[in-house]
């Protein structure tokens, strides 16, 4: 794990005091002010603490912490003052996140504790972060694979929205982009909720009653319900309830969120979900853009055009017309595969949609229906690479 210290100033000496008295005690850099200082972690430097001194000329520490924590938002942040004021104090903790104050000058018993205590501070985030990030990773697989087993077309859709968002979101600079496609992928995950019945009936096509239709509305409702426990879930929660709202403000939920207001995942998850429905109807190219422009009042208009920008043929699609289509049993199917056209029971059951990623519990759910030998078989499976991989040169935006 990181030990390594990065220690700011504009007092050569004090630095050089630094390289005496601590170098067979820790691993550290020395920067000569904050400019200096920010060159190095722009330029990829990882550092557990950085210890900085307040008075420094072009750049005060507060100023340069407040930077740092941009650049370096894990490391531990203390500051070296001999001014440490009431209004010093107030701003480096809103502005720079400090740890802790240490008063100039410091002596080495003092200052050596509370490097170590820095550090330890560190390793303990760090350890806090992994275990909460594994949870986080965890529960995100959980719900999309118990979601592919309820409802695979859905997932399959969740699927295709990710990837779709995920270079939308580099296109836009729209972060954190992890967030993005979480919500993205989880978008449909409310559908896990819906009858057997209901189900069959929105992936064939069928006209739906008004009770179920009210049903199908509130799915976003469940899916928020579901994630906004999760730790660090919130936001996109927020994103998945929203996805559905047009932006002049109609639409579920009936509140009076609209415009700018509305998450700006929920925003793009509007833009690319009907986009992706219409190219589903063989609505494409310019037909589509114009067909969405048509609908006043229903999408981010600027996002519409950016959209087009980014997607200039088609969104991103897991079923590429540039890769080689395998025939196979259910017995020789693997996970990230790609369903080519439906995987079907013998009495036309849909399993699993085309365009959908074979994940485990879907494959299991495949072999126990082929254990009772009710799969029709072979199926179409294409191996699965990113869209950006499988474009052909020259023309990534047409990929899938």
């Amino acid at each position: 794990m990181n030990s390594k210290i990065l220690f700011v100033d504009d007092d050569p000496n004090l630095l050089a005091a630094f390289a005496r008295n601590l170098r067979k005690q820790f691993a550290f850099d020395a920067a000569l002010g904050g400019p200096q200082a920010l060159e190095l972690l722009r330029g990829g430097a990882k550092y557990a603490l950085i210890v900085a001194d307040m008075r420094m000329p072009e750049m005060d520490g507060i100023e340069f912490l407040e930077q740092a924590r941009k650049l370096a938002p894990d490391a531990v942040r203390m500051m070296l003052t001999g001014n440490a004021d009431q209004h010093t104090a107030v701003d480096a903790v809103n502005r720079g996140e400090v740890h802790r104050f240490l008063n100039k000058p410091c002596p080495p018993e003092v200052l050596i504790p509370a490097l170590e205590n820095g550090l330890q501070q560190y390793r303990l985030q760090q350890a806090e972060r992994e275990l909460l990030e594994g949870t986080l990773t965890g529960s995100i697989k959980v719900l999309a694979e118990v979601l592919g087993m309820v409802a695979p077309d859905a997932l399959g859709r969740g699927q295709r929205l990710r990837n779709s968002m995920a270079r939308f979101a580099r296109f836009l600079g729209a972060t954190p982009e992890w967030e993005l496609e979480v919500a993205a992928l989880l978008s449909p995950v409310g559908y896990a909720s819906l009858p057997a019945r209901l189900l069959q009936r929105i992936g064939g096509g069928g006209e739906l009653t008004h009770e179920e239709q009210a049903i199908v509305d509130r799915v976003p409702q469940i899916g928020h319900d579901l994630l906004a426990g999760i730790p660090r879930l919130a936001s996109v929660a927020k994103i998945v309830l929203y996805q559905n709202k047009a932006y002049d403000g109609s639409g579920f939920p009936h509140d009076d969120c609209l415009e700018g207001k509305l998450p700006l995942g929920a925003r793009l998850l509007k833009v690319l979900g009907d986009r992706m429905a219409l190219e589903a109807e063989g609505v494409v190219k310019q037909h589509a853009l114009a067909a969405m422009r048509a609908r006043t009042g229903r999408y981010d208009p600027e996002l519409v055009t950016q959209c087009f920008q980014c997607f200039p043929y088609f969104l991103d699609n897991a079923v590429s017309a540039h890769l080689p289509v395998r025939t196979l049993y259910v017995k020789e199917l693997e996970t990230d595969q790609v369903v080519v056209s439906d995987i079907v029971t013998r009495e036309g059951l849909v399993l699993v949609g085309a365009g959908n990623r074979l994940t485990e519990m879907v494959l299991q759910r495949l072999y126990n229906y082929d254990q009772l030998g009710e799969v029709k078989q072979p199926v179409l499976v294409q191996d699965y690479v990113p869209p950006e991989e499988s474009a052909p040169a020259g023309n990534a935006a047409s990929a899938a």
